[in-house]
């Protein structure tokens, strides 16, 4: 299926394309989430299929930018029901999980690289987690904590299926999988001809 088609289908069935994304990535990763967890990263995709959906309204309802640091400083002290509370630190969590899965090469271009997304958005869902009313529903927020730069990995290859890299940069791949052990990053960089070794890993630590 050529780039068109899957655009097409992305727009006529968004929830059936990112299911077989989804399904596809889990495969080649070593990620086994919660029926319920992937439930939850399925809803996420399809939510921030608009960009405008990334970022908290202010009080007219515009779509405003500030950085993850002072939406989490604004969860902390908000002085607000622990629902809108709870609200807040999630939006910190998805909106990092999101940005560092599928905005991977761009992060880390910035000053705020992509270790800065990993840290703010396991402390929003644990947050989440301990705050969670619904016990069903604690083990998804404590396992996307736990795990969170795994199922970055998880959306970095959802991102490489739906997005043109025609060119990698490796060195900045070899760095994340040094600091991450990324079997994503691991077999770009096989593919590329670098075979990564634990010994490399030790090396640097």
């Amino acid at each position: 299926m050529d780039e068109s088609s899957k655009s097409l289908k992305l727009v006529a069935e968004p929830a059936e394309y990112f299911h077989e994304l989804l399904k596809q990535a889990i495969g080649r990763s070593r990620v086994k989430p919660r029926p319920e967890t992937e439930v939850y990263l399925l809803n996420l995709l399809q939510q921030f299929m608009v960009t405008d959906a990334l970022y908290p309204k202010d009080a007219n309802g515009q779509s405003k930018e500030e950085p993850l640091a002072f939406m989490i400083k604004e969860a902390f002290e908000a002085e607000a029901t622990p629902s809108q509370q709870r609200a807040l630190f999630r939006q910190v969590g998805d909106v990092s999980l999101y940005m560092a899965g599928f905005f991977q090469d761009s992060l880390n271009r910035k000053l705020v690289d992509l270790d800065y997304y990993i840290d703010m958005g396991g402390i929003a869902y644990q947050r989440v987690a301990v705050m969670q009313a619904e016990a069903q529903l604690r083990p998804i927020f404590t396992e996307l904590a736990d795990r969170f730069s795994m199922f970055v990995d998880l959306l970095a290859e959802i991102s490489d299926q739906t997005s043109l890299k025609n060119e990698k940069n490796l060195l900045q791949m070899y760095e994340y999988w040094i600091r991450t052990g990324s079997g994503r990053a691991e077999r770009t960089l096989k593919e590329a001809g670098i075979l990564p070794t634990a010994q490399a890993k030790k090396t640097v630590q």
